[in-house]
């Protein structure tokens, strides 16, 4: 069954036909990671209740945690006011972090000078 009509018709993708989804613990507001998804990664996220995204580099999809472990259960799913980002707020059992971090965002911060 493909993605409901009214979810798909709101969505703006890039020209490879994906929406970057923004990943968040959902009792922090912590940002833990950007994926991306196509239709059928948000439909198998939203009928699943499992984090499902599109895999640029391996060119097929992945549910997170199906071989660390680390799972993502999805909480709440919502689209921006333009439909051209997903954001999903989860409860993150171990790390989000191919890394093994936390986060995506623990390693490499920035100074701001200004």
């Amino acid at each position: 069954m493909p993605l409901d009509q009214k979810i798909a018709g709101r969505l703006k993708r890039t020209a490879e036909g994906l929406v970057p989804a923004v990943v968040q613990q959902h009792d922090t507001g912590e940002v833990l990671m950007l994926a991306w998804m196509d239709d059928e990664a948000l439909h198998r996220t939203l009928t699943t209740g499992r984090a499902t995204y599109w895999s640029r580099s391996r060119r097929s999809y992945w549910v997170k945690g199906e071989t660390s472990g680390h799972v993502q259960w999805v909480k709440h799913v919502a689209l921006d006011c333009d439909g051209d980002t997903v954001l999903l707020k989860v409860d993150q059992v171990g790390a989000a972090c191919h890394t093994g971090d936390r986060t995506c965002f623990d390693a490499d911060v920035l100074e701001i000078s200004g």
